[in-house]
């Protein structure tokens, strides 16, 4: 049985329980819960959370104000599951905080503060307008938001598939060098019509496990 790990906060459970539970031939790890060997991960999924602890940006910090406080044991436990993704080629999800860790762990940059990304209606509701690129295997033209930073410098590996009509806030990117890497700054666990990418993502942990 392939193994899912991931760092899934008690309040996010609700949204991906339904999700992951279709897929009962997956055993998901949740490292918020017990320790989950990275070592004997299949695939990582990288879920939304507060701010990445100071100590891992990649970049300096004029005003600590605007971070909000970091959780480091989950920070420490990320970063060292994505580099052992990564080196291994495993399928790697990401999403929100998930997307800024990846893009740090690469050796990119977040913009530390934004605004009009984390009002409430756009929490829940696929309001916020997208422009896709033509080669990305999954476009959506409207999607939800909730989130205060994002990814400033693309790091290198990473390539841009969506950003928002509005500001060009960089909302999905693809792991242009490993077998599979997605990330989005949106949450698809929270809308019905973003299945196609967990699909996507869980149909290539078979696949892994397959091989």
């Amino acid at each position: 049985m392939p193994r899912l790990a991931s760092w899934i906060r008690p309040k996010d459970e609700k949204f991906f329980h339904p999700i992951l539970a279709q897929r009962p031939e997956i055993e998901v790890c949740n490292a918020a819960r017990q320790p989950v060997a990275v070592a004997e991960m299949d695939a990582l999924l990288l879920t939304g959370g507060r701010d990445i602890s100071q100590e891992f940006l990649r970049q300096p910090v004029p005003d600590s104000s605007v971070l909000e406080e970091g959780d480091l044991p989950r920070d420490e436990w990320e970063f060292t599951a994505v580099q052992n993704a990564l080196t291994r080629g495993l399928p790697i999800f990401a999403i929100c905080k998930g997307l800024q860790v990846l893009n740090v762990a690469l050796g990119g940059t977040l913009r530390l503060d934004i605004r009009g990304h984390d009002l409430p209606e756009q929490k829940s509701h696929d309001i916020q307008p997208l422009r896709n690129d033509a080669a990305a295997a999954h476009r959506f033209p409207q999607v939800n938001s909730s989130h205060h930073q994002a990814i400033d410098r693309v790091a290198d590996g990473l390539t841009i598939e969506s950003w928002c009509a509005e500001d060009d806030i960089i909302e999905q990117v693809r792991l242009t060098d490993r077998p599979f890497g997605l990330a989005v700054q949106y949450h698809p666990e929270r809308g019905e019509i973003y299945g196609p990418l967990f699909t996507d993502f869980l149909d290539r942990i078979n696949g892994i496990q397959q091989d």
